[in-house]
């Protein structure tokens, strides 16, 4: 008997709705993912990313890159590039924060991350990089596509591609933003570009039900809500009229393809599920975390919990086989990100404690668990602040204690799996222009394939009758310092 084409296409209009249901890009890399190329490459260090994304910029010179100088200047003049080509005169700004050498190796850390300064001895700190762009979004791009402009796949796009995931029901590129706002760009930053779209980042939300559309039901609905023996029935009721559709139709790929989702779909919804509930944790790890810490009395302020509940969701993934992690803390508007225009200490007064404890949290407990010997962790921002203080100049009697974007000098750090601790480069006496081991974005993608065990030359993909590579066509290097 022939099935009704209205039928046929009330079909697929449920599984359109089953593969938004299933967050759509997780559910397109399960089904295209292969176990045997998902094996670690060879000479991998690290088998899992976590990237810690603080949006908006940091400062250098107020959290890792000490520089006295720039207290014994403070409030003189100097001659910077407010943009590319703009040139002024402003006022010299020192840092509030007090610093100190910390652990083994004596890294400086400030007292505005005074947890994560007890894990100095585990972090490579390479003080010299430098971007190429002054804005925001073009420099997110740069951070994470290795591009300034949209349409290239990002960092966890190219993993997937060259290493894959070791886990086919849950996405092996996950990212989750601050609950005030993403990152500007948007999902351009997790984009797969022009690969599969079963390379592009899974958004996990901050609030409400984190993967969308897991449940059967419009908003998670308690009234319409099935059970999930019912959602089991009706899956496998559309999967035998499916069959049945296919053995008319035989080497129909997207019919094969389409009817091979629906159990994948009922498997992810469950993974997620388990992979996102904490009931189970431990006192000490919901302590580790700060998960139940109080946030300030700032109008701005979350608190630890949520950035700490991401970092532990983190943890919860790599240990499920996710390849990669990132997690953005800063959402919104200037003093809602790392974006100090507005004043640099109520920035990191609001944000810094935000983080200290739940990154301070995340190392302790990969270490533990024996996780860091497999996981590469990556701390930064899209660039760093000026040495001069924002709208002050030499016809002002007092400094703005604000920092605007320079893309010319930054601090990023890594640690875990095939990272060697320690100091990398050297900025200018006033933290402001990178001097010593100059490095720049690509040369930290390099990095970072490297210690995933790929070749930053050889990962290229086909298109537009080019081999195109995360580190564009420029020269580039491997950082080797930050090699163990």
């Amino acid at each position: 008997m022939e099935i009704p084409r209205d039928s046929i296409q009330a079909r697929r209009a449920f599984l359109a709705r089953l593969g938004a249901g299933v967050a759509g890009a997780g559910l397109l890399h399960a089904l295209g993912s292969s176990r045997a190329f998902a094996l670690p490459a060879r000479g991998a260090k690290a088998k899992h990313c976590i990237f810690l994304f603080m949006n908006g910029g940091p400062s250098q010179m107020d959290l890792f890159d000490y520089k006295p100088e720039l207290q014994r200047r403070h409030g003189q003049t100097m001659r910077v590039e407010q943009r590319r080509g703009v040139f002024a005169e402003a006022m010299i700004l020192g840092s509030q924060r007090k610093f100190a050498r910390h652990g083994e190796l004596g890294q400086w850390c400030s007292d505005a991350l005074p947890r994560i300064a007890t894990h100095m001895d585990e972090l490579c700190v390479i003080k010299s990089l430098y971007a190429d762009s002054f804005a925001h979004g073009t420099a997110l791009l740069q951070m994470n596509s290795g591009q300034v402009v949209p349409g290239h796949p990002a960092l966890g796009a190219w993993l997937l591609h060259g290493i894959g995931s070791t886990n086919d029901d849950l996405p092996g590129f996950v990212v989750m933003h601050d609950p005030r706002g993403g990152p500007i760009s948007g999902p351009a930053n997790w984009s797969a570009g022009y690969m599969p779209a079963k390379y592009q980042g899974t958004l996990l939300r901050a609030s409400g039900e984190p993967m969308l559309d897991l449940s059967s039901a419009p908003n998670g609905s308690a009234r319409t809500r099935m059970t999930r023996a019912m959602e089991r029935e009706q899956i496998e009721l559309v999967r035998a009229l499916d069959r049945r559709h296919l053995t008319e139709r035989p080497n129909d790929s997207d019919l094969e393809a389409r009817e091979a989702s629906y159990g994948l779909a009922f498997r992810l919804g469950d993974s997620a599920r388990e992979a996102l509930d904490l009931s189970k944790e431990s006192a000490r790890t919901r302590e580790l975390y700060a998960l139940d810490a109080q946030k300030s009395e700032h109008p701005l302020s979350l608190g630890p919990a949520p950035f700490g509940r991401q970092c532990l969701v983190a943890r919860r993934l790599i240990e499920r086989g996710v390849r990669f992690v990132q997690i953005y803390h800063g959402g919104g508007h200037m003093q809602q990100t790392w974006d100090a225009h507005l004043g640099v200490e109520e920035n990191l007064a609001l944000h810094a404690p935000e983080i200290d404890q739940p990154i301070a949290g995340l190392l302790t407990d990969l270490k533990e668990r024996g996780l860091l010997d497999e996981t590469l962790v990556v701390w930064g921002g899209e660039f760093g602040r000026m040495a001069v203080a924002q709208g002050a100049s030499k016809f002002q009697t007092a400094c703005v204690d604000g920092r605007d974007h320079n893309p010319k000098a930054f601090t990023m750090w890594l640690a875990g799996a095939g990272v060697k601790p320690g100091p990398v480069g050297e900025t200018d006496e006033l933290g402001s222009e990178a001097v010593v081991e100059r490095r720049p974005v690509r040369d930290l993608h390099a990095t970072i394939l490297k210690l995933m065990g790929l070749d930053h030359e050889t990962l290229t993909w086909r298109f537009a009758g080019l081999d195109r590579k995360l580190v564009g066509v420029m020269e580039t290097h491997v950082i080797e310092h930050v090699l163990a």
